[in-house]
């Protein structure tokens, strides 16, 4: 292929967007360390503390879908630099308050990350603004590295966040003042991502209505900002919350927790162990885009997922310590492949002007589907003998989401494929 026919068109705007993707991951981990402890020297009591978080989670969510329904139509661009400018003054009212009612409205209409995890609105406009400049075939290896970079400047956060804390204690700052430090830096950040999102050209905005053929029958009336894929978006939704809410069952904390239990893993010991399976993790992910261009998205989906999950089921059956962590770093090589897949099917699946609608929405239903299998499963972890039953549902309920997904959309004719 010639250099002048590259597969991405404006390669300044890719750029831009995965700048603030590797910023905004930073400065989520940059903060996420240091968050309750700067709560608990402002004075919060526990039971505030928890109260604000949750309100961070659940206000971050209905801003998300407000945000995120309303970017195509609106503009892409205007509800990036939104977003940005929700980080600015969720960092520096938290920087600043001491009143737990400011803090309260903080953390219900500011952006704030309290995992270290994506949130907000920007992850589901940015694969859809990434989806205009990139085609079709690229996607999956596109968003594959965008995955990457996040996943790695979260883990330097976090070592950042920590560390100036740290570093500025020991020349004389007080405790509280160093936490304040880092939460000013995290609405610096968003300044920064506010100014870059401006730059950005109006490439990334979605079509107009008139330049997407609208199928006959079809829908134009808008519900959550999706008309034609309305019926897609939902079943996917409701696919990826079953899938998320069987990721419930075995986030990291829980695992690490089962560990440290049946084997009796220092803290230490387990902060490699995970550390390895991120790495390979995310590395796992780079691996789809050629896998994806040879099988499709769909079936690339389906036929990594289903051998980890497989494995996921394997690891409280080994005997030892070497064969479980052995089983479970086998699995994470492999268990992100999905990923990009599924983030480039999306995108693939719905109209250009519905893109970051369709994003937000299944996103958010992640979002929800991942939020109530913690409560069912911390009982479970709780006893001895019943910890290794959430690998089981987990692993099991994944298989039948697999399953599902196939029967359900493989005989779907991706609007982009080749005829």
């Amino acid at each position: 292929m010639p250099a002048t026919r590259t597969t991405i068109h404006h390669s300044s705007d890719v750029q831009v967007l995965f700048t603030t993707r590797i910023l905004r991951l930073f400065a989520y981990g940059f903060l996420s360390v240091v968050l309750v402890l700067h709560l608990v020297a402002s004075g919060l009591s526990e039971k505030q503390i928890g109260l604000l978080l949750t309100l961070t989670l659940v206000g971050d969510t209905v801003i998300s879908l407000w945000i995120t329904t309303r970017a195509d139509r609106i503009g892409r661009k205007r509800m990036l630099i939104a977003g940005a400018v929700l980080m600015i003054f969720a960092g520096i009212l938290f920087g600043m308050a001491r009143s737990f009612v400011l803090l309260l409205i903080a953390a219900t209409i500011g952006v704030i990350s309290p995992s270290g995890n994506e949130v907000g609105p920007f992850l589901a406009i940015e694969q859809a603004a990434l989806s205009e400049q990139v085609d079709a075939g690229q996607r999956t290896r596109v968003f594959a590295w965008y995955n990457l970079v996040g996943s790695f400047a979260t883990a330097v956060g976090a070592l950042a966040g920590g560390g100036l804390s740290q570093l500025l204690q020991g020349y004389g700052m007080s405790t509280l003042s160093s936490y304040r430090a880092v939460v000013f830096g995290y609405a610096i950040i968003g300044a920064v991502m506010a100014a870059l999102f401006s730059r950005v050209s109006t490439a990334v905005e979605s079509p107009s209505p008139s330049q997407v053929p609208q199928q006959k029958g079809r829908r134009s009336t808008t519900l959550l900002g999706l008309g034609e894929s309305r019926g897609i978006v939902l079943k996917l939704s409701g696919l990826f919350s079953m899938d998320a809410f069987a990721g419930g069952f075995i986030v990291q904390a829980f695992v690490a927790y089962w560990f440290h239990v049946k084997f009796g893993v220092a803290p230490a010991m387990l902060g490699t162990i995970f550390f390895c399976a991120n790495v390979l993790a995310g590395i796992s992910a780079l691996s789809a885009a050629r896998l994806a261009a040879r099988i499709g998205l769909l079936r690339t989906m389906v036929v990594t997922h289903i051998p980890s999950n497989l494995l996921l089921i394997l690891v409280p059956l080994m005997p030892s310590l070497p064969l479980a962590v052995g089983v479970l770093l086998l699995r994470f090589s492999i268990s992100q492949m999905d990923v990009p897949t599924r983030q480039a099917y999306t995108m693939a699946l719905v109209p250009p002007n519905e893109r970051s609608a369709a994003a937000g929405v299944t996103a958010i239903a992640r979002t929800v589907g991942a939020s109530l299998s913690p409560l069912a499963a911390g009982p479970l972890y709780g006893l001895a003998s019943l910890a290794s039953i959430p690998f089981f549902i987990s692993g099991g309920l994944k298989i039948i989401y697999d399953v599902v997904i196939w029967l359900t959309f493989r005989r779907v004719k991706l609007p982009e494929a080749k005829p």
